[in-house]
């Protein structure tokens, strides 16, 4: 961009904070915030900031539970994007690119624009920016060319949404950027929806991970195909856990979690917290008996030392939990 441009955008920019639309519009805020509270000059050109090799490695480890879990979603997502010129980033809480795909030939210009582990694009660096702005608003973020604050930006188009830990905490960022002038906002909307799938994958296998000894259940509407929706549910159908996703749509927090929360309660919220307990002692102690029925082959006497209880006391439970007919 040469210098009459660089200074037309930045002229594009003042003149939208002039009428005020940083009361009314989210990216007007977001260049706002670029100037008011960041300090920052659109039309400044400098090198993109950079950590050390050190401080990349240290970033890295500090996400490896999440890009552990986001490997096979990162390559899933680059075969579905790279042929259109996007290479795919995830990020830490700072805006800084931890993990990559793109495609080889690409690499070089990538690099040249900052699309590269290690480079910072944190809203207070970059102005407004896919990343950057994601991070600070807590949300999808769609930034097409000269939406940008930095005018030596505005040949990128950056699709970026926010990815949260097992805990729900916000822990960094997965975008899908661009660099190549063909890439309008109508592609970018059909790119959208496959990386919001994507975010929704990493989350939910890292909350799989963090969880691996407990139940795993969908609690969201299965017609709203939430499938980041999720809850840990230890052997007591007790809550250990739940996504962001499950915490947003049933009202989940750690101190209900904390004070030992009946999954019953929240997939069946219709139903009295306490008006089924004698029901669901008397069936879980009935599934425990078939259980114990099932791997001793119908047993009756192996079953009971499963059990811990004598052959006699058994019998009276079959006939107890109408299940005598089955022996």
């Amino acid at each position: 961009m040469n210098d009459c441009s660089r200074s037309d955008h930045a002229n594009l920019i003042r003149q939208a904070l002039d009428d005020n639309a940083g009361a009314r519009s989210a990216l007007a805020a977001s260049w706002r915030r670029s100037i008011t509270l960041y300090g920052l000059d659109p039309m400044r050109h400098r090198q993109v900031e950079t950590i050390t090799d050190l401080q990349l490695r240290e970033a890295r480890q500090a996400m490896e539970p999440v890009t552990r879990a986001a490997e096979g979603v990162l390559d899933r997502l680059f075969q579905a994007v790279g042929g259109v010129g996007c290479c795919v980033l995830l990020t830490n809480t700072d805006g800084i690119p931890v993990e990559r795909r793109g495609a080889v030939a690409d690499d070089q210009t990538f690099h040249r624009w900052g699309l590269w582990p290690g480079a910072v694009w944190s809203e207070a660096v970059e102005g407004t920016n896919g990343i950057g702005t994601a991070l600070a608003e807590h949300r999808p973020v769609t930034i097409h060319r000269d939406q940008h604050f930095h005018a030596r930006n505005t040949g990128l188009s950056c699709v970026t949404y926010p990815v949260h830990d097992h805990l729900g905490r916000l822990v960094g960022s997965l975008d899908v950027s661009s660099c190549r002038a063909d890439a309008t906002e109508s592609i970018l909307g059909l790119i959208s929806a496959t990386v919001a799938d994507a975010a929704r994958a990493i989350e939910a296998q890292t909350f799989r991970q963090a969880f691996s000894d407990a139940r795993i259940v969908l609690a969201g509407d299965a017609n709203e195909r939430n499938t980041a929706a999720l809850l840990a549910v230890d052997r007591d159908d007790l809550v250990i856990g739940a996504t962001r996703a499950a915490r947003l749509s049933l009202l989940i927090t750690d101190e209900r979690i904390a004070t030992q929360l009946p999954a019953a309660d929240l997939l069946a919220p219709a139903q009295a917290p306490y008006a089924e307990t004698e029901t669901d002692l008397h069936e879980a102690e009935r599934g425990a008996v078939r259980r114990a029925l099932a791997r001793s082959g119908g047993n009756v006497s192996a079953a009971a030392r499963a059990l811990g209880i004598s052959r006699a006391t058994l019998h009276r439970k079959l006939h107890k939990l109408g299940l005598i007919e089955l022996h």
